[in-house]
């Protein structure tokens, strides 16, 4: 019975932990969007777990068009831009060594059935091969920002154009 419960808690934990959204404001240097003002240039920074270079920085572009959209103006310009990718290989050791377990033996007669436990103790040994690999990638963007006629440059953007485009869709 206890183990059950372990799993069902385990199971909605982890539920918890899948069910967050990528694109949300990060808190205290986690994942999610940040961002700074320099004089001005706006400096916009997306953390994601993974290694997907487009949809983290689909996502500081979406920011930063509701950055822009926030402070009352229609477009921005991109003046820089960086991606991060940040892997790291986690390999475990392997192990061995005796652990106690009980063995249940059931004995029946004519009229009932008697169970016992007895412990006995086992060896256990095991290799891992290979490992988990887990990455953070980060997309950083410094843009300006301004109204009326937009720029010509390829690293302009209309903030509603990129906005409608990119922010999620929620399920109805």
């Amino acid at each position: 019975m206890k183990t059950k419960i372990m799993l069902v808690l385990a199971v909605l934990i982890m539920a918890g932990c899948a069910s967050q959204p990528d694109y949300r404001q990060a808190k205290k240097g986690g994942f999610g969007y940040t961002e700074s003002k320099l004089s001005d240039t706006q400096r916009v920074h997306f953390k994601a777990k993974g290694s997907d270079k487009g949809k983290a920085m689909d996502y500081a572009m979406l920011r930063a068009a509701e950055l822009t959209l926030l402070e009352g103006y229609d477009w921005f310009v991109v003046t820089d831009r960086e991606t991060l990718v940040d892997k790291e290989t986690v390999q475990t050791t392997p192990t061995a060594g005796f652990s106690q377990r009980y063995a249940r033996v059931t004995e029946c007669g004519v009229l009932t059935c008697r169970t016992s436990y007895h412990p006995t103790t086992q060896f256990e040994t095991g290799v891992f091969v290979g490992g988990s690999q887990q990455s953070e990638i980060e997309s950083i963007l410094s843009i300006e920002i301004g109204k009326g006629t937009r720029p010509t440059s390829a690293t302009s953007f209309d903030a509603r154009e990129v906005r409608d485009n990119l922010q999620p869709k929620t399920e109805e």
